[in-house]
C-alpha cells in the first residue's frame, strides 16, 4: 500500500498548487477558500465549527478569518454568547465565492477529463471510507 500513499500525496500537492494558483488572482489561497466555502455551505459559523470541519486548531482558523476580514470578505457578528465569534460572508465575499466557485468547477472538470463517470463515482465512494478508517468510532485519530 506504500504506493497508494505516495500517489495520493503527490496528487494532493498538485491539486493544492493548482488551486492556489487559480485563487491567487483574488488574493486568496486554498486555506482561505476553505473558510469561505464552509460559511457559504453551512451559513454563519463559529471559529470552532470551522476548525472542527477541517480538523485544525482554532488559532489557525482565527488567523485565516483575520486575513479574510482585512480583505473585507467576511465579517463577525455577535452571537448569543458575546464571547462567541460568528463569521459570515460580506456582499463582496458572496460575489467572490461565485466567481471562484465557477473557476474551481472548471478546473475540476478539466482535471477529471478522461475519467469515466463510473470511475469518478468509485473515487467519491472510496475516499470517505479511507477517511473513516483514519478516524476511529470516538472521533479520535488512530495513533
Amino acid at each position: 500500500m506504500e504506493g497508494f500513499f505516495q500517489s495520493y500525496l503527490r496528487l494532493y500537492r498538485l491539486i493544492i498548487t493548482s488551486l492556489n494558483e487559480l485563487l491567487s488572482i483574488y488574493k486568496l489561497s486554498y486555506s482561505l477558500w476553505q473558510v469561505i466555502f464552509h460559511i457559504k455551505n453551512n451559513g454563519p459559523s463559529t471559529l470552532v465549527d470551522i476548525a472542527k470541519q477541517y480538523n485544525v486548531e482554532k488559532p489557525t482558523i482565527t488567523r485565516r478569518v483575520h486575513r479574510l476580514e482585512e480583505l473585507q470578505i467576511v465579517k463577525q457578528i455577535v452571537g448569543q454568547d458575546r464571547r462567541e465569534k460568528i463569521i459570515q460572508l460580506t456582499e463582496l465575499g458572496e460575489e467572490l465565492y461565485k466567481a471562484c466557485r465557477k473557476e474551481i468547477t472548471d478546473l475540476e472538470v478539466k482535471i477529471m477529463e478522461g475519467i469515466t463517470r463510473e470511475e469518478q463515482e468509485v473515487i467519491s465512494h472510496i475516499l470517505p471510507k479511507i477517511q473513516e478508517n483514519i478516524i476511529n468510532k470516538e472521533g479520535n485519530k488512530i495513533e
